[in-house]
C-alpha cells in the first residue's frame, strides 16, 4: 500500500501503521480512510495529501 504525505506539514500517512488515535486501523489504505479524516498534526483534509515517493 502506498504512503501519502501532507503537503502542509509533511506528516506521512503509513497504511501499515494507520492512525489509531483517529480510529483508523493499521492496514487501512489511504483511499479507504473516511473523507472527513484530517491530518493528526495540522488538521487539513485528505485533499491536501499526495502520494509519497520517498
Amino acid at each position: 500500500m502506498k504512503k501519502y504525505i501532507c503537503t502542509v506539514c509533511e506528516y506521512i500517512y503509513d497504511p501499515e501503521q494507520g492512525d489509531p488515535e483517529s480510529g483508523i486501523e493499521p492496514g487501512t489504505a489511504f483511499e479507504d480512510i473516511p473523507d472527513d479524516w484530517t491530518c493528526p498534526l495540522c488538521g487539513v483534509g485528505k485533499e491536501d495529501f499526495e502520494p509519497y515517493e520517498g
